[in-house]
């Protein structure tokens, strides 16, 4: 029999084809037969991923870190849920102590918190609008004053709506994704690097519809599309100064699109 690992939290509902679950929450999913994900649906964006059933993967149990990241300090946006959480966490399996920028997704930020001070590691949550310059500010001067430093800051947060036709994103719809998506991004770097030394490092998360398009995400991929060309013209900028620049292109996730068993699944219009 065909297995893979999986974490779910159902409370005693169905189980979605989980045939074991082990103390750590997680469980075998027996791949050779269909699982079927029941229909969701959330009303406003961002999403919470605690209302997701089932919850999606964010933490491989089985992984060990080797002190990659020993001492380092991260800026996780969007870090609460999702891929943000995945990413948190990898990087405290690492030796990293994060910091947290979310919305107002408190439920999730304090799971996320509490599974990684579980690892022995440190979360700092600080919770905001990434559009608003003030907010970015105080990320910079809570995370220099609490731990004296910036090491890694990983662009995370973003918002997509889906619509059947250009004719129906409105005006206000392409502002506000472009502002949460390509703006904050431009704002918190530039606040950040002033506080990075040789050896830094900055991710910007875009996405594989830049590179396939997507015809009910315009809004959306223009953003993505930006964010590489951002993370290029950067990237060659701080070249000299010993500071990377990175973008990693995330596909399938389990969101309103998809099924696949990766990442964070927090959409709305969401139908599964």
């Amino acid at each position: 029999m065909n297995y893979q690992y999986y974490t779910s939290n159902n409370n005693g509902q169905d189980d979605y084809g989980l045939k074991y679950i082990d103390d750590q929450g997680y469980g075998l999913i027996c791949k050779d037969y269909r699982i079927e994900f029941p229909p969701q649906h959330q009303d406003v964006q961002p999403g919470m991923e605690y209302l997701m059933r089932p919850r999606p993967i964010f933490n491989n149990p089985y992984y060990r870190g080797s002190g990659k990241l020993m001492n380092k300090v991260a800026i996780i946006t969007g870090g609460d849920s999702g891929i943000g959480r995945a990413v948190a966490v990898g990087f405290v399996k690492e030796g990293a102590t994060v910091v947290i920028a979310y919305y107002n997704e408190h439920k999730d930020a304090e799971e996320t918190k509490e599974f990684i001070e579980k690892l022995g590691g440190r979360c700092l949550l600080l919770t905001g609008d990434i559009k608003d310059t003030n907010f970015c500010d105080k990320i910079v001067e809570e995370t220099i004053n609490t731990f004296g430093r910036i090491d890694i800051l990983v662009n995370n947060s973003a918002v997509q709506y889906q619509q059947k036709s250009l004719l129906d994103i409105t005006d206000e719809q392409f502002d506000l994704t472009m502002k949460t998506n390509i703006y904050s991004m431009f704002y918190l770097t530039k606040r950040v690097l002033k506080h990075m030394v040789p050896g830094s490092s900055i991710i910007n998360v875009t996405s594989i519809t830049t590179f396939k398009g997507e015809p009910e995400l315009i809004d959306y991929v223009t953003s993505k599309g930006a964010i590489v060309g951002f993370t290029r013209s950067l990237a060659t900028n701080l070249a000299a100064k010993n500071i990377r620049v990175n973008a990693v292109s995330p596909r399938s996730i389990l969101d309103s699109t998809t099924t696949c068993l990766l990442g964070s699944g927090k959409n709305t219009n969401t139908r599964f």
